[in-house]
């Protein structure tokens, strides 16, 4: 997802994809080590959205803070 799109999610359901996203990881990760894991890119681009997650949250307290 690009970050302008998960801006526009509430924290709450942030912090539910960020769970969902970190499953799928862990579940691709599982299929990468067992050699059934076709499409390794897949990997790169769930890491990239679960930072991009991480940082909006971070984004989000701090804006809290500061107003």
């Amino acid at each position: 997802m690009k970050p302008n799109d998960l801006r526009k999610i509430s924290a709450d359901d942030l912090r539910k994809k960020h769970s969902e996203t970190t499953q799928e990881l862990f579940n691709l990760k599982f299929q990468l080590h067992t050699g059934r894991l076709e499409n390794t890119s897949k990997l790169k681009s769930l890491r990239k959205n679960i930072a991009r997650i991480n940082t909006i949250l971070t984004e989000s307290k701090v804006e809290g803070v500061l107003k």
